[in-house]
């Protein structure tokens, strides 16, 4: 990786970072209602993946901490801030919310409320590429507690019998809500689960951006050659609780001393220092910039921009003007009984 590829990448993590942070502040002012589940201290996971794969090519699928996914396959930051606070001007309207940040243009294919549900909807968007004789992949982002969901089991089966061109990334962060791993998985290293569909898979340090982006490089190219899924597992930390509602109280102070220790970006940044090749004034001046960014431009758009009209409040309820939705009119006679195939 190069010097200036790492400097970049420590500022796409710095920004999402203050980001988040902001977000959580928002929440705080009633700005921002419903769910939150923020992604302080797994930024190394998205960008490192991402940064070795073709976002806005290959297709992203994720759960429900997705902002920043989302963000880093080329959603617009101000759509993203303004779906989070309810506004018209949000990537899905202002309907969705936290939970499900979507932008079919960039491949971004969601964020999705159900524990588990990506897992089919990667593999069945992995086998729409084969079919259609693709070259794009889809990496489908998961939780560690998300693969004792059903869905984990049968889509990881399919997706090695059909050589589907899907990598799935588990972003271990050792807790499901306020339960830890080893209480609620029998096999905590989660790479080892994947042995009974044979499927390669690698765990490596969700910390270190480096290290994770050697480790997607290897996955990205043995899917996209055509050799069929990857499972790649990074071992991370949430430094908040698991949303708004997580008073965080289930875990030790040592051991979150321990992952605040192992920041992914005090790593990278520390590494630029040691290097030469970034200063701390560099570095604080970086910060203020994102800071101001944020404040001026995302925070300000979002605040502005217009709520959904109440006119609107059954419109995207129902497909409108969709091929595949007939009109009433058309009936089909079966056994000579009429159905609508509206």
């Amino acid at each position: 990786m190069e010097i200036a590829d790492k400097k970049r990448l420590l500022q796409e993590m710095l920004f999402a970072r203050r980001y988040e942070e902001r977000c959580y502040e928002a929440y705080v002012e009633r700005k921002i209602g419903g769910f939150l589940h923020l992604y302080p201290g797994q930024e190394a996971c998205a960008h490192g993946v991402l940064e070795a794969a073709r976002p806005g090519f290959d297709y992203v699928i994720t759960g429900y901490r997705d902002h920043i996914h989302a963000i880093k396959c080329g959603a617009s930051v101000k759509s993203v801030m303004a779906e989070l606070f309810a506004k018209e001007t949000g990537c899905s309207k202002g309907r969705g919310g936290s939970m499900h940040i979507f932008d079919v243009a960039k491949r971004f294919m969601g964020g999705y409320a159900l524990v588990g549900g990506p897992f089919p909807l990667a593999a069945g968007i992995a086998k729409g590429v084969k079919m259609q004789g693709g070259q794009e992949i889809c990496i489908c982002f998961l939780g560690d507690a998300a693969n004792n969901q059903g869905t984990f089991h049968e889509s990881l089966n399919m997706a090695k019998v059909w050589g589907l061109p899907v990598l799935y990334v588990c972003e271990n962060n050792l807790y499901g809500i306020g339960t830890r791993i080893d209480r609620s998985t029998a096999v905590v290293e989660q790479h080892k689960r994947v042995s009974g569909y044979n499927i390669p898979s690698n765990m490596v340090d969700g910390q270190d951006i480096e290290v994770v982006y050697e480790a997607a490089q290897t996955a990205v190219e043995h899917v996209r050659a055509g050799k069929g899924p990857y499972f790649l597992e990074l071992m991370t930390y949430r430094y908040r609780g698991h949303s708004m509602s997580d008073s965080n109280a289930y875990r030790e102070k040592e051991e979150e001393k321990k992952w605040s220790e192992r920041d992914p970006i005090i790593i990278l940044r520390d590494r630029l220092l040691a290097s030469g090749d970034l200063t701390m004034d560099a570095y604080k001046a970086m910060d203020d910039e994102i800071i101001e960014q944020i404040e001026v431009d995302i925070i300000q758009y979002a605040e502005e921009s217009p709520e959904p009209s109440v006119d609107e409040l059954e419109h995207y309820v129902l497909a409108d003007n969709d091929p595949y939705v007939w009109p009433k009119k058309k009936m089909a006679r079966v056994k000579g009984r009429e159905y609508g195939n509206g």
